[in-house]
């Protein structure tokens, strides 16, 4: 049987895959959550690695599903353990070398204010923040950059779920050579504010050499649509596998 990775993005935890882990589960499936050591000063990508890899241990069949800045861990666990697909869900894209923090300029992403608008609401979700919220930082609200799409209940509770997000992955260099040999799914969300529909569609033919599938959504899609996302994730395990 197929296990189901879920790698969560910046600042997010197994809670953010709740939904579809459900949903999976409910259809039989076997599901991974994992909790990456975002809080820790001292982990980088690799640490990142680690901490999937070892959530992973004595499964068979592996499909990891990346969103968001797990673009840049998964990956690297794919030069690990046997993976059958990858699935990047809304995903940053790296070459090597590049660090995270280089990642915005090098592939031109299109708004400054809506990447400064996302790191605020994190933070004031992670009781982080400056006092006065910002209104990116009401979940839910049209400034919103990643549950404008949810029901206010769900998006309120997902903005209390952020975690604190160390700076140190960011700034280190993506040490791989190269993209994995490993079959590779890119699903981009319409209604993505952090991450456009144009701009992805570009990073995904720039850096991967494909057309990304898409959905309706904003950013969140495991939270908005997790039914939709489960049926595409299982497509994709029967297409690999065929």
């Amino acid at each position: 049987m197929t296990t189901f990775v879920l790698i969560p993005g910046a600042a997010c935890g197994s809670w953010h895959w709740h939904l579809l882990e459900a949903e999976l589960r409910a259809r039989g499936r076997a599901v991974v959550s994992v909790d990456l050591p975002c809080e820790d000063d001292a982990a980088g990508l690799e640490e990142y690695a680690d901490a999937v890899v070892a959530a992973a241990a004595g499964r068979g069949r592996l499909m990891l599903v990346a969103h968001s800045f797990a673009g840049f861990t998964a990956p690297l666990v794919c030069a690990r353990v046997p993976v059958e697909v990858l699935v990047l869900v809304a995903a940053m894209v790296p070459l090597p070398g590049e660090a995270p923090d280089e990642w915005w300029a090098a592939t031109g992403h299109p708004d400054a204010q809506v990447r400064r608008a996302g790191r605020a609401a994190q933070r004031a979700g992670d009781g982080t923040g400056a006092e006065g919220v910002p209104e990116a930082a009401v979940p839910g609200s049209a400034a919103d950059p990643f549950f404008q799409d949810l029901p206010p209940e769900l998006a309120a509770e997902a903005a209390v779920r952020w975690r604190r997000q160390s700076e140190t992955p960011a700034a280190r260099p993506w040490p791989m050579q190269t993209w994995p040999d490993v079959a590779t799914r890119f699903l981009l969300c319409r209604q993505d504010r952090l991450f456009p529909a144009p701009f992805l569609r570009a990073v995904a033919a720039e850096r991967l050499g494909v057309v990304p599938d898409e959905m309706a959504g904003g950013h969140f899609p495991m939270l908005s649509r997790p039914v939709e996302l489960a049926d595409r994730l299982e497509r994709y395990g029967t297409t690999t596998a065929g």
